[in-house]
């Protein structure tokens, strides 16, 4: 089959790409016939003083890469596949110390202590307080005299709120966690005025909230997740630093990702009506699972190759970048029957929304999936008629699949 052809500089880490679409039809062109595809980038436009990276697009391989750390590394050049020309390799090397970014054997240290935090019995305990949360959001958006911004009135709030619970946040300094997250991932959109530095000075005001929780845990240990995992460093628990970094990675990897995939979640059923009413109707176990498939809010991530290596056909050099396109993936016909239907029936529904497996499976995975549940129920039962206003405004980002704006409306 011949290789397809993409426009000159076509790149799909190209932020002004994703602030209008997801190139569904350039991945479809690429999985049978170039699977692995090198985009050339210049001018340093990544941030990592090379010449590109290897665009990887079916199902198959994206679970490849993710299950082999031994040969495609976190830590090298981070998870995060774009940067910008500015950054200095100093501020990505520090990212090294977000678990995102690490690699076994230090990842696995530091995973198998967060994940005390998020046990089946861990999330069972929030459930009721979460329920009654998602409750209140609709009730409150209910009550909109017109059409009002689905993604502050409904999608942002619970999944601000699981993280808070989960971890013991006031709710006085919910909205700062909130504010400092949106400006961390808002540095590729005009309209936010955010720079760089900005993201920097907003990363570091949470490292330092969460390190001044977790003294305050040691200093006085409370029965509480934090205490769970800081209490006693010397018995192998996070320190300060550690679990400021794992705030921070919480604050991007459980509050944005999620807001988004309920915010692509209610497009969908708007714009696909059948699907709505089913769901009002008979709350299908699966509508999670298939709600995340469709919006895939992280739409890359990237690892780097620690030796020479093969992959779908091509020979990827020791040092060379991977990008880890998860909207390619959960788009594959050779995996998904009719993957481009929205069909909240799927069954099985083998997504890599929370990621390709291996150790950098999401670790809130279970989390994510009960607030979607909560939130769709409260709305089905609230605001069954819930109607589209306008289009969605979409986030210029490199790797965020995400929506600034959705108006509706709860008229007729």
């Amino acid at each position: 089959m011949p290789c397809p052809a993409l426009p000159d500089g076509f790149d799909f880490t190209d932020p002004d790409l994703l602030h209008h679409r997801v190139p569904l039809a350039e991945f479809a062109a690429l999985r049978p016939a170039e699977p692995v595809r090198w985009i050339p980038q210049s001018g340093n436009v990544a941030g990592f003083g090379d010449d590109g990276y290897w665009a990887v697009t079916r199902h198959a391989d994206v679970k490849y890469v993710s299950t082999h750390p031994e040969l495609f590394s976190s830590t090298l050049n981070t998870a995060i596949i774009r940067f910008n020309e500015r950054i200095e390799r100093d501020v990505i090397d520090a990212q090294r110390l977000i678990l995102l970014n690490m690699d076994p054997p230090e990842h696995t240290r530091v995973r198998q202590i967060v994940q005390r935090g998020f046990t089946p019995r861990s999330i069972r305990a929030l459930e009721e307080r979460l329920r009654a949360r998602a409750t209140a959001i609709v009730a409150e958006a209910a009550a909109h005299d017109g059409s009002f911004d689905f993604v502050t009135s409904v999608a942002c709030e619970l999944p601000l709120q699981a993280i808070a619970e989960l971890i013991g946040i006031p709710q006085e300094d919910r909205t700062r966690i909130f504010d400092w997250s949106n400006r961390m991932i808002s540095y590729d959109d005009p309209e936010y005025a955010v720079t760089e530095e900005v993201g920097a000075e907003s990363a570091a005001e949470i490292i330092a909230y969460a390190m001044g929780m977790a003294a305050d845990r040691k200093r006085c240990p409370a029965h509480d997740i934090v205490s769970t995992l800081v209490a006693a460093e010397d018995e192998g628990n996070l320190s300060s630093d550690e679990f400021g970094f794992f705030v921070l990675m919480l604050a991007v990897a459980g509050n944005e990702t999620t807001r988004n995939a309920i915010t692509h979640g209610m497009h969908a059923f708007l714009t696909h009506p059948e699907q709505w009413e089913l769901f009002t109707r008979e709350r299908p176990a699966t509508a999670a699972e298939e709600i995340v498939r469709w919006a895939t809010p992280v739409f890359a991530f990237q690892r780097t190759a620690t030796q020479d290596t093969e992959l779908g056909g091509r020979t990827i050099r020791e040092g060379e970048r991977v990008g880890l396109f998860y909207a390619s993936a959960n788009h594959d016909p050779e995996v998904f029957d009719r993957p481009d239907a929205f069909d909240i029936t799927r069954d099985p529904n083998p997504h890599l929304g929370f990621g390709g497996g291996g150790p950098h499976y999401c670790l809130g995975k279970s989390l994510a999936v009960l607030e979607i549940d909560l939130i769709f129920t409260a709305l089905a039962d609230t605001l069954p008629g819930l109607r589209l206003v306008g289009d969605p405004r979409r986030l210029r980002s490199a790797w965020i699949n995400g929506v600034k704006e959705l108006r509706v409306s709860a008229g007729g």
